[in-house]
């Protein structure tokens, strides 16, 4: 059986990645693969119960590298429980986010060593990587404001400017080292515009088949 395929969506707050997500695994399920969708943190039970420490409480509630290590734990049940499982049985795994973001938040953001990060990520994840990662970019002050129309702000989006600008920065240094690995979108563009630039990425990059199911 061929092994499935893993790509993962990132970016910051209000990037639209959970849109996209969705958008791209209809399309797939159009070339007739067999996809299923989740999200980090989170994607499996405990790891949704983690989700719920990271994300509720004060912004401070955390050191960075409290916050790593807690979603680390999370990603390894993830993987554990369903990423792995669904590649093996020949499923695609499309992700709102993963390894990346722990990067770009915890290391960029709030400054922890990212060697660190690189430690965890060897021992969580064993060399385990995405097939592709597209990072939806755009401004932070469009993104948060597009997250704040969505009601009541998460920790990550009380933060201040300045740490939801070091993310972007981060999210874009992080593609500029591994080209081959990342595309970067535009995602102050139109859904619809956003999701066929992203469609676009993944057929060249991973040869999706012609054949539309029925």
């Amino acid at each position: 059986m061929t092994r499935g395929r893993f790509i993962t969506l990132e970016g910051g707050e209000g990037a639209g990645k959970s849109t996209q997500v969705g958008t791209l695994a209809a399309a797939l399920r159009a070339r007739g693969l067999d996809v299923i969708t989740t999200r980090e943190p989170g994607g499996s039970a405990g790891a949704e119960e983690i989700r719920t420490l990271l994300v509720t409480g004060g912004a401070g509630r955390w050191s960075a590298l409290t916050e790593a290590l807690l979603h680390f734990a999370a990603r390894r049940d993830h993987l554990e429980r369903v990423v792995w499982p669904a590649l093996a049985s020949g499923c695609w795994v499309v992700s709102d986010r993963f390894v990346d973001s722990t990067i770009a938040y915890q290391g960029y953001g709030l400054g922890l060593d990212r060697a660190v990060i690189g430690q965890l990520s060897a021992l969580a994840l064993e060399g385990f990587r995405p097939d592709l990662t597209l990072v939806l970019d755009l401004p932070p002050e469009i993104g948060l404001s597009r997250a704040l129309a969505r009601g009541l702000a998460d920790r990550y989006e009380r933060m201040d400017m300045t740490f939801h600008q070091r993310l972007r920065d981060g999210f874009l240094d992080i593609a500029r080292q591994a080209p081959e690995r990342y595309a970067v979108v535009n995602a102050e563009a139109s859904p619809v515009a956003v999701a066929q630039a992203v469609l676009s990425a993944v057929d060249q990059r991973l040869s999706l088949p012609v054949t539309v199911s029925v």
